[in-house]
């Protein structure tokens, strides 16, 4: 057993460096001829990687990813988070030309080259959305919402009366109803209009490319929200500037995204459900984003490493896409409003079978600040 771990842990550490390392997948350990007991060769065959063809519903949330078989030192442009200008190649994704690689400084992984903005549009076609505030079936919608309020009393803790907040990525406004109901003065700002079909009225939403673009007045917000959205935007570190600059004097951030160095993350590779390719373009240790929010003129007052909503969820699909023979993700994909109905039965089944330890697990990991999500709370400095 302790040979095995020892195993496992070198390839990691030999392919991947000691920052960013992903676990191996049992078909990667088989390409390298590993002695390690993990090595199996796959069962499958691997789609072709850079057909480039359009996302639609069918490869929404199925897109293969595959570890490379040979990482390769790259010089790429300076890495948001820490300039630093070295590489390796670690993950391809079919249908997208530019491979995933990981800084060898901070272990921030991103594409390379990076996607410009009208290719990461592509990636969100109107069915990414779902029917107009609804993007789950009724079920899962109800259970989304139900989450979205219990952080609507993380999000409001020690604001005063009427705050002004504004929800980066806001969506459907599944977090901005709820506070409007609070009395705050809600906020959001989206890239596109089929995104915020059915949000509530009771917020005001600026549709921009960019949160600079949407044209807020400096020291407008006393508090800013990006959740699990960060990650999926073009320019990382501009965004957290124009937070800044739009933020009144010690006001709070709150920024959750996938947590890139979790143990989730690195047991499941290639096959983490957390990867959402192509969408999420950059994937961020811990240490990176407290990094880099104190880059951008935050200091960081407290790091969760528990989410009621992702983290489990997280284990269940991550654990399928690993061992079963279903297209990656599957199981999501069942979970949207729309999805047919074939095999939903046994899907639910396996849900709520393995929703338990799944829990556990997550609970287990946010004690060791090992969690598969994370948000950390910030304050602007001055």
């Amino acid at each position: 057993m302790l040979r095995s771990l020892a195993c496992s842990w070198r390839c990691r550490s030999r392919r991947y460096g000691e920052i960013g390392a992903i676990a191996l997948s049992p078909s990667l350990c088989w390409q390298y001829s590993c002695s390690c007991p993990f090595a199996t060769k796959p069962s499958m065959p691997i789609p072709s990687i850079h057909s480039q063809s359009p996302l639609t519903d069918a490869n929404l949330y199925g897109r293969t990813v595959r570890t490379v078989s040979r990482p390769e030192a790259l010089v790429v442009p300076p890495c948001p988070v820490c300039d630093a200008t070295s590489a390796h190649t670690l993950f391809e994704v079919e249908d997208v030309p530019p491979p995933v690689v990981v800084c060898d400084n901070c272990g921030l992984g991103h594409y390379h080259p990076r996607p410009d903005r009208e290719t990461v549009a592509s990636f969100y076609p109107d069915v990414y959305y779902g029917a107009p505030g609804t993007k789950f079936r009724p079920v899962v919608e109800r259970i989304v919402r139900m989450v979205g309020r219990r952080h609507v009393r993380f999000l409001a803790r020690d604001l005063p009366p009427g705050a002004s907040i504004l929800d980066v990525g806001c969506g459907r406004g599944v977090l901005l109803g709820p506070l409007a109901d609070m009395g705050f003065s809600a906020h959001g700002v989206e890239a596109s209009e089929s995104a915020i079909r059915g949000a509530p009225p009771s917020a005001e939403i600026r549709i921009a490319p960019t949160l600079r673009d949407a044209g807020y007045a400096p020291v407008s917000f006393d508090e800013i929200i990006l959740w699990h959205v960060l990650e999926h935007l073009p320019d990382p570190r501009e965004t957290l500037d124009e937070c800044f600059r739009v933020m009144k004097p010690h006001g709070k951030i709150v920024v959750a995204l996938p947590n890139f160095s979790s143990f989730q993350a690195r047991w499941s590779g290639e096959d983490w459900f957390h990867l959402d390719p192509p969408r999420h373009l950059f994937h961020f240790p811990e240490k990176a984003l407290r990094r880099l929010l104190e880059r951008t003129g935050f200091k960081c007052e407290s790091v969760h490493h528990f989410s009621l909503r992702q983290n489990p969820f997280g284990w269940i699909q991550s654990a399928m896409n690993r061992w079963s023979n279903n297209r990656r993700n599957a199981l999501y994909e069942r979970m949207h409003a729309g999805a047919p109905l074939k095999n939903s039965l046994s899907s639910w089944a396996l849900l709520l079978a393995t929703a338990l330890p799944a829990l556990a697990l997550s609970v287990v990991m946010a004690v060791l600040r090992s969690g598969a999500t994370v948000h950390i709370v910030a304050h602007r400095k001055r």
